[in-house]
C-alpha cells in the first residue's frame, strides 16, 4: 500500500506540463524507475481508490506524463503545485492522511 510519505517522494520526480482546475498533467523524470523500485504503476494508479478527492490517474508511460484528474472542491489548485514544488509538505501530509479511505 502506497503512503503519505511516498506520495510526497513520488512528487518530486514531477514537473508540471500542464495544470487547469481539476486537472493535472505531469512530465516524469525516468530516473523514478530507478531510484523508486518500491512503487509500482498500479499502485499509482489505483490512488483513486485509496484517497478521497482524486477522481482518476492516467499513466502514458510513452511519453512519460501522467493526467490526474481531481476533485477542485477538496484539492486546491494551489495544493498541487506545492506538492510538486515540495512546498507546504506539512499540510499537504495533513490533508492527504485525512482524504485516505479505509481499504479492507
Amino acid at each position: 500500500m502506497i503512503n503519505t510519505e511516498e506520495i510526497i517522494k513520488i512528487a518530486a520526480y514531477f514537473t508540471i506540463i500542464h495544470h487547469v482546475k481539476g486537472r493535472l498533467r505531469v512530465r516524469v523524470n525516468p530516473k523514478i524507475a530507478k531510484e523508486n523500485n518500491s512503487i509500482s504503476l498500479k499502485e499509482i494508479e489505483n490512488l483513486p481508490q485509496k484517497i478521497s478527492g482524486i477522481k482518476s490517474i492516467k499513466i502514458n508511460k510513452i511519453v512519460a506524463s501522467v493526467t490526474i484528474v481531481y476533485d477542485p472542491a477538496i484539492f486546491e489548485y494551489n495544493i498541487w503545485e506545492d506538492l510538486i514544488k515540495g512546498n507546504n509538505l506539512n499540510e499537504i501530509t495533513l490533508l492527504i492522511n485525512k482524504l485516505a479511505k479505509e481499504v479492507a
